[in-house]
């Protein structure tokens, strides 16, 4: 078998196991919580928040960090580091019997916290720039269909075996994720070439700032994290509101799932129609996609409703992340595409730590619906961006990069 064809089969298969097993303790972890003591309610809600946040955090500021150990050392290492270090960190979580130190070793999962992160950049480092998109649509499928069971999973094994098993098993499946590969993956080695230019963070941060599609592809992925995660605290209230059924944490389950359904049966075919028409084009269509789809969860009076809107934003956003990768890709020089890609990834972070507070700060003032139609409103100026991006002209994100550098 070609050496890059097993190298993706390998990390798909690995992407679904971490993604898979990370998101098992994410539907109990205020029920861990709650076992640490006779703690009131609030007081469960209030740690539950932190200890949520905590990893989006630590994960947001080392992103760019573990981006450049990888340009310069390759991204096998990091991938052996991250998945050995979010092994531990859970393995961890098992013995705890403090909120606080459960707090610590969230923060510190956060750290290494960056296993499918590098694993994107990894195989858009080996991927030829025509075939980015539908190469890093597939990849990610392995870690939507891993989120997709995580908790469903997760809970069975919390009932069955109870909390302590649960984070042990978790820690079990990411070690293995990480033996295979550190035995199975075979990473090409890079030779930089000898007028590569050596660019300082100062000047890829600045040059991120100063270059307009790039500053968009950054502002995209945040504002996706914020659209998915400034509902997801309030979605099994909102479901609450259009059903009388007693299983309403398993309603809620389903459709926030059917948004990563959506993502999961479409993230390849935008990829690949990006490879074949343009990737600004495809990321436009999906953004406008976007906020046509959110806005009818607003006024849904039937949960199946909510259901069919959540799966059509699905569709919708999973072409996103392998959209906006691509063009990382495309535009990046080689010997810092870790490094750009960190940088993404922590705009996602962003997104992820601004959402919930986002969606609790607009649902306390005007209703959990209302947080549909200004979250849609951020597509809308998202898309706002882009097309005066497309309509300047073209800039040079090496040259960018350069009179920065230079600067």
């Amino acid at each position: 078998m070609d050496v890059l064809k097993r190298n993706f089969i390998i990390m798909w298969v690995c992407n679904f196991l971490v993604a898979g097993t990370t998101t098992m303790i994410m539907p109990f972890l205020s029920l861990y919580i709650d076992t640490f003591g006779d703690h009131s309610a609030a007081y469960v809600q209030k740690w539950s928040g932190l200890i949520f946040g905590a990893t989006f955090i630590t994960a947001f500021i080392m992103s760019p960090v573990w981006g450049r150990i990888a340009d310069k050392h390759g991204f096998k290492p990091i991938l052996i580091i991250n998945g050995l270090g979010l092994a531990t960190s859970i393995f961890l979580m098992s013995f705890v019997q403090t909120v606080e130190t459960f707090f610590i070793l969230r923060l510190v999962m956060g750290i290494v916290t960056g296993f499918i992160p590098t694993s994107l950049a990894f195989i858009s480092s080996q991927t030829a720039r025509n075939e980015a998109g539908k190469m890093l649509g597939t990849l990610q499928m392995g870690s939507v269909s891993g989120m997709l069971f995580g908790p469903m999973f997760g809970g069975l094994l919390a009932d069955a075996f109870g909390f302590q098993y649960t984070f042990i098993i978790t820690a079990i499946s990411i070690t293995t994720a990480t033996i295979i590969v550190l035995f199975g993956i075979k990473e090409q080695i890079r030779v930089k070439s000898k007028r590569a230019i050596s660019y300082t963070r100062k000047a890829i941060v600045g040059g991120i700032f100063r270059h307009r599609l790039m500053l968009t592809i950054m502002l995209v992925t945040t504002i996706i994290q914020i659209a998915n995660f400034s509902i997801q605290p309030l979605l099994s209230l909102y479901v609450a509101e259009l059903t009388n059924a007693k299983d309403v944490a398993f309603l809620a389950g389903v459709t926030f799932s059917a948004a990563g359904l959506g993502n999961l049966l479409f993230a390849r075919f935008w990829g690949r129609l990006g490879d074949d028409i343009g990737y600004e084009k495809v990321l436009s269509v999906l953004l406008l996609l976007s906020f046509i789809f959110v806005i009818p969860q607003a006024f849904v009076t039937e949960l199946w409703q909510l259901i069919i809107c959540r799966l059509l934003f699905g569709i919708a956003v999973g072409g996103m992340i392998p959209i906006t990768t691509a063009l990382i890709r495309r535009d990046a020089p080689v010997n810092i595409q870790g490094e750009m890609m960190g940088y993404n990834t922590s705009f996602r972070f962003l997104g992820n730590i601004i959402g919930p507070m986002f969606g609790g700060i607009v649902s306390g003032f005007i209703g959990i619906s209302s947080v549909f139609i200004v979250t849609s409103s951020l597509f809308l100026v998202a898309f706002t961006f882009l097309y005066l991006a497309k309509r300047k002209p073209g800039q040079d994100f090496e040259a960018t990069l350069a009179a920065k550098n230079n600067g």
